[in-house]
């Protein structure tokens, strides 16, 4: 079997990836030739290398983007790396409806230890680390490749505002969250409170959640989670050089940023 008939067979069986073991299982080629086979289609842009020993297959109708959903290989990928893993942030935003933030690369949450990002020609992939894997509040998705899992709206949200740091500020997600906030349900903020570890970002959660007019019925669940024990006062928008300081309100929460958001 040459590498084009491989590939081709992997697409009508709506596999979208494969590994190198998995080729040469298929192959009597020897390894030289293999390699110099994948070397062609990777010049050609039939496939992309995404990383050692793994593989994208970039059928037809993906061709001018030059890369394939990342729901079509996700489960795929995190197999051949042995990791957990979930579709987060704003990757996991636009499958609950919350499209309004374009986004050019993938967004992935998993346990440490870290992985480093992958940039291969158009394919951007950000892992984000937790040592805190979810209880509850994963999904898990059907798509035209099979399964692959997703954060919950509820949760979602969470880690945009837990990681607000690293994705640009808050008002840069501030119309996403109030997107989010169509999708969020009674029942998966209540899962989320069974495990989230992270009083600081309930805190902010709530706070947000109010100011984007979020129904008491949403919001009650927190407060009386957070009152449960102390907490104290947070900043909006954490500052390693500010303290919080006098609050009112009753999540405590320090606001030290100008909430602009673009929707």
């Amino acid at each position: 079997m040459t590498l084009s008939d491989y590939i081709n067979q992997r697409l009508s069986y709506e596999e979208y990836a494969f590994s190198l073991d998995e080729l040469q299982s298929n192959s009597d080629k020897s390894e030289v030739a293999i390699t110099r086979e994948l070397s062609r289609h990777v010049k050609k842009g039939d496939i992309i290398s995404l990383r050692k020993g793994f593989y994208l297959i970039i059928p037809p109708r993906y061709s001018t983007s030059g890369k394939v959903p990342i729901q079509l290989y996700a489960e795929k990928l995190f197999k051949y790396l042995n990791r957990d893993y979930y579709l987060g942030f704003y990757t996991a935003a636009k499958f609950h409806g919350a499209s309004h933030q374009q986004i050019q690369s993938d967004y992935v949450m998993i346990e440490q230890p870290k992985l480093y990002n992958t940039k291969k020609d158009n394919v951007h992939i950000n892992f984000i680390t937790t040592s805190k894997w979810p209880k509850n509040n994963i999904i898990k998705k059907t798509g035209d490749a099979g399964f692959f899992n997703i954060s919950s709206p509820a949760l979602t949200a969470i880690d945009l505002i837990h990681h607000q740091t690293k994705l640009g500020g808050l008002n840069r997600m501030l119309a996403v969250l109030e997107e989010l906030l169509e999708a969020i349900t009674l029942t998966d903020v209540e899962n989320v409170l069974r495990w989230y570890p992270y009083k600081s970002t309930l805190q902010r959660f709530g706070f947000l959640l109010d100011e984007l007019g979020a129904d008491a019925q949403i919001t009650q669940p927190i407060i009386e989670h957070l009152r449960e024990k102390p907490y104290y006062p947070v900043l909006l928008s954490p500052r390693s050089q500010q303290k919080a300081g006098a609050v009112d309100t009753i999540w405590k929460v320090d606001v030290n940023i100008k909430l602009e958001s673009d929707l």
